[in-house]
């Protein structure tokens, strides 16, 4: 089989002065005109016209596609919470359709909540690309020479200029540094002197950069599993490498201590061992799909999307199913719709293309990347979303647009940043890395369990954000949440919100 290599994405911001910043969002964003939404009445649908290149405010526009709950409690309605579910790729506008973010009556009496898809993101002038060439990109972990090297470049190439030509001007303007002067375009259509946002994952990239640009705008940013925009490649293959490996480690003393677990009192890194030396000769497939196989990647993304709720019994589950070679099994992921007629996706990893420069100068430097990577993560060998989304991303010409760099903000009120410590893909640490780059500005707040995403894993995590959004009311400094055991979480929150699987465009989570 074909297997696809692309990557979920991140996004940043141009450090330009503020006041013509201000002047060109005024000017150039329009009114939203609110209407019951298809999918659910219940719900306002609208659209907010935009410039695509936000330095030519009165060059082509294109439509940012929202979605809006009103406050339940008018009476003790405080503003807006404007809301990211991550990606690059997660849909705003889906998130509040379907309640992915499953906020308490705290927050949906006093806020309208308000998603947004960014630029180039699912309903906004999504990013087009051939599914055909998507799934022809070269196995990042199956290179061995220079010229598969070039060979990788070669396909980035022609798969970038396909994207180009079917999305059309905006692909070279999906930045995250225009993300965030969309977003103020949206504070203000709104109606909010001040911008309140909760953002997890890749959506705390988009909080961080608001806040630098535009400081005096803030009235609240909750970021919940933060990105870390400083890192050169090093950094960031070698962080998420470790936290990847650490999410294993977790996983596999779940299965010791736990007796449910399918591979309790059995060696399970022997048992994953073997499954990835069978993946490396071909020998899996997805289980009740023998025309899917599985490759080393693809049985990492599996573990790796099992993290982030954390499934562990599933994936345990789904383990002895691979090994047994038993037909039935509750995947993680499911694969892209290739044979369902499927031309195009919507890819997102391209904004992470043109947030992140991440240069790896020929077939060395990569092996080497890979060598240190498989020290640091001798079970996992890499993390399924950081390396195959570099891989993707090479050949990007530089200078990117929005260059990674030292958070620099001064000026807003305190800023709560949230994290658990065993979350495989936002690194604690790095977190911890954009509190200090933030300094007094920033608060904190520890999560000592596991998965990606804090908000809604017990009352703990859950009343600190709630407290901060509706009071401005920050946590103590060090605070911490004890962890709650996956069995114990809600089915809600158990599971990964849906959307783009990090480094594996095309792939989503199974249904429950």
């Amino acid at each position: 089989m074909r297997r696809p290599v692309l990557i979920v994405t991140l996004l940043l911001a141009l450090v330009i002065p503020l006041v013509p910043v201000a002047a060109a969002t005024a000017a150039s964003a329009g009114a939203i005109s609110w209407s019951p939404c298809p999918e659910d009445p219940t719900a306002e649908c609208g659209t907010l016209t935009v410039p695509i290149d936000w330095n030519k405010p009165r060059g082509e526009t294109f439509d940012l596609a929202l979605a809006r709950r009103k406050a339940t409690d008018p009476a003790a309605r405080i503003g807006s919470l404007v809301i990211n579910p991550g990606g690059p790729g997660g849909s705003g506008v889906t998130a509040v359709l379907q309640n992915w973010l499953g906020f308490t009556p705290e927050i949906t009496s006093r806020f309208d909540v308000v998603g947004f898809d960014p630029r180039g993101v699912a309903r906004s002038h999504p990013i087009l690309c051939s599914l055909e060439l998507a799934v022809q990109a070269p196995d990042p972990l199956s290179l061995k020479s220079q010229a598969d090297f070039d060979a990788l470049l070669a396909h980035n190439e022609r798969y970038r200029q396909d994207c180009r030509a079917r999305t059309g001007p905006l692909f070279d303007h999906v930045h995250t540094g225009n993300v965030i002067r969309d977003l103020d375009a949206l504070r203000a259509a709104l109606g909010d002197d001040k911008l309140t946002y909760y953002g997890v994952s890749y959506g705390t990239l988009i909080g961080q950069l608001y806040a630098e640009r535009f400081p005096r705008r803030v009235r609240a940013l909750a970021l919940d599993s933060n990105m870390d925009h400083s890192l050169g490649t090093r950094r960031f293959l070698d962080t998420e490498s470790w936290t990847s490996q650490d999410s294993f480690n977790e996983f596999v003393a779940w299965c010791d201590r736990t007796t449910s677990c399918a591979l309790h009192g059995r060696d399970v890194r022997t048992v994953w061992r073997e499954l990835l030396a069978r993946a490396e000769r071909g020998e899996l497939h997805l289980p009740g799909d023998p025309e899917v196989k599985l490759g080393k990647l693809d049985l990492i993304g599996q573990a790796f999307g099992a993290f982030y709720g954390p499934l562990y019994k599933e994936l345990a589950e789904f383990l002895v199913a691979l090994e047994t070679g038993a037909q039935q099994a509750n995947a993680i992921l499911t694969p892209p719709a290739a044979k369902n007629g499927q031309e195009v996706i919507n890819d997102a990893s391209q904004v992470f293309c043109q947030d992140y420069l991440l240069p790896i100068r020929d077939y060395r430097e990569y092996a080497a990347h890979l060598r240190r990577s498989a020290a640091i993560a001798p079970d996992m060998l890499v993390s399924a979303a950081a390396h195959p989304l570099t891989a993707a991303c090479l050949g990007t010409p530089a200078p990117n647009p929005n260059p990674q760099h030292r958070l620099r903000v001064d000026g807003t009120p305190t800023l709560l940043l949230g994290n658990a410590l065993h979350d495989p893909a936002t690194a604690y640490p790095w977190a911890v890395n954009a509190a200090l780059q933030i300094g007094r500005e920033a608060r904190l707040l520890t999560y000592e369990g596991w998965g990606h995403g804090i908000y809604g894993r017990g009352e703990c995590p859950t009343v600190a954000i709630d407290r901060y959004l509706a009071s401005l009311s920050v946590p103590s400094k060090g605070a911490r949440c004890p962890a709650i055991p996956p069995a114990e979480l809600t089915a809600q929150r158990a599971r990964p919100l849906p959307g783009p699987v990090p480094g594996l465009p095309g792939w989503t989570y199974a249904a429950p």
